[in-house]
């Protein structure tokens, strides 16, 4: 499928990620940002005043309002969710309703299109629960306890998820969905690890770290996601399956990416370790391997020149943070 003159519906569209994507698709398509704007990166994007650009402030939960704004299109990814896990932890209905009742409506909203070509459903890497080594997308999930907060993003993802490949099966609606592994890069807003270390690297402030930074991850930079989004955009092979987008060579300690932070920024930041007392993953890596094979997906971003390229964005924007 060439991506080219196409109207794209992108939920949850202001944020990070998704303003990302439609940077890379806006000069050849109608893009069609569909979001509550309470995260809003698009507002420091090249591509706010585009004039392929339209943005509607609305609600997956508005049914309605939603389907309005899918009209006409040919592709749908679906990213719109509650993120963070502070706010999923105070407010895990609103999570839950967001994921389920939202995708729900967009599916819906997918199928009475009739000429769909691409729905792509947002899930994540949280699905293989605290201790994820080299997971692949066949390996069974692991979910915390039933009543724990923090897990309501992750089971309410994976149900997404079925109903997505599920749509698949009954109505033949040609959708996927991915798992991201620990994106980051420009423009990223909210509360991650990357981006809270750098803002407080290039301020000189403390940079605090939860409990001891033994915590493993694979960090992904921006460009290399969306890469994998174009990716199954254009593979009729992707119909169908669920794919892990990340980069394992980028795999470090909390800890030692709050280091290298430090000295790729020049700063003069404390560490300092605080103790939290939740469930946390502790271990996240990702075999990527489906995706090499069906997609030819491949990370071109190692971890330092990511950081180098974060931290040049953010020292000149920190107005902005």
């Amino acid at each position: 499928m060439t991506i080219r003159g196409k109207k794209v519906l992108i939920t949850g569209g202001a944020g990070f990620i998704g303003s990302t994507i439609a940077e890379r698709l806006i000069e050849n398509n109608h893009i069609v940002i569909y979001d509550t704007l309470h995260r809003n990166s698009l507002a420091q994007s090249k591509i706010a005043k585009h004039k392929n650009l339209t943005m509607i402030k609305g609600d997956v939960m508005d049914a309605a309002k939603l389907k309005k704004a899918a009209r006409g299109s040919q592709v749908i990814i679906h990213m719109a969710s509650i993120a963070g896990v502070d706010t999923v932890m105070s407010m895990p209905v609103k999570t839950m309703e967001v994921a389920t009742i939202g995708t729900y409506n967009a599916l819906k909203a997918a199928v009475e299109q009739g000429q769909l070509e691409r729905f792509i459903d947002f899930s994540t890497s949280e699905v293989f629960g605290s201790y994820a080594f080299n997971v692949k997308e066949s390996d069974t999930t692991t979910l915390g306890t039933v009543g724990e907060a923090r897990w309501t993003y992750a089971v309410s993802k994976l149900c997404t998820e079925h109903l997505t490949l599920n749509y698949y099966k009954q109505f033949k609606l040609p959708s996927l969905a991915i798992r991201p592994f620990n994106i980051y890069g420009p423009r990223q807003v909210g509360i991650g690890a990357v981006h809270r270390f750098i803002v407080n690297a290039l301020k000189n402030e403390e940079i605090t770290i939860h409990n001891d930074g033994s915590q493993i991850r694979s960090w992904c930079y921006i460009d290399d996601i969306v890469d994998g989004i174009m990716l199954c955009l254009e593979k009729k092979q992707a119909v169908g399956q669920t794919f892990n987008i990340g980069n394992p060579r980028s795999t470090v300690t909390i800890y030692n990416l709050a280091l290298e932070i430090k000295r790729l920024s020049n700063s003069r930041s404390k560490i300092v370790f605080k103790k939290k007392i939740m469930q946390d993953v502790e271990l996240r890596v990702p075999d990527i391997e489906k995706a090499k094979k069906i997609l030819g997906y491949k990370p071109q971003v190692d971890l330092e020149e990511g950081l180098v390229r974060t931290i040049d964005w953010y020292r000149n924007n920190l107005t902005h943070d």
